[in-house]
């Protein structure tokens, strides 16, 4: 597996910072990111909000970074990221904040350091568009939601 150095910088908690984003398992693909925030934060049934991670990032041209909800916030809580895949882009130099939603019917409490999310990094590939009057065929054809069975 081929390693890439991306640059990070704090952006916030320069006296008390949390330790960097890692993966928690050899073969994991996304890197933790935590709530940088102080104190606690309650976040109420279907409330939303946009969740400090204390950090920006210098992704290298040709690479992306996804932001996606932890399967265990979302399966014990019902806590999820409510654009996911959040993209950062390799130009974007601003701190990452973490789209969190509440989906359950009960309140949950954020706390300073929490793992809320996961960092997927990943090739981006640019396209280019050609307008064409008429597409080539394919078995699915123009078949819309739910076409290709149940």
């Amino acid at each position: 597996m081929t390693a890439v150095r991306i640059q990070v910088r704090r952006v916030r908690s320069p006296d008390a910072p949390l330790p960097l984003p890692r993966y928690q398992t050899e073969g994991a693909a996304g890197l933790d990111l935590c709530a940088d925030i102080d104190g606690e934060w309650n976040l109420a049934p279907l409330a939303r909000r946009a969740v400090p991670t204390g950090l920006a990032i210098a992704l290298p041209e040709g690479l992306e970074a996804q932001v996606r909800p932890r399967s265990g916030l979302a399966l014990r809580h019902g806590i999820t990221c409510i654009n996911s895949p959040g993209t950062i882009d390799a130009d974007y130099r601003g701190e990452i904040q973490v789209l969190l939603v509440n989906l359950s019917s009960e309140p949950f409490t954020l706390r300073r350091g929490e793992r809320i999310a996961q960092l997927v990094v990943a090739p981006v590939v640019r396209a280019e568009l050609e307008e064409v009057d008429t597409l080539p065929t394919s078995v699915r054809g123009d078949g819309g939601f739910g076409s290709t069975g149940r």
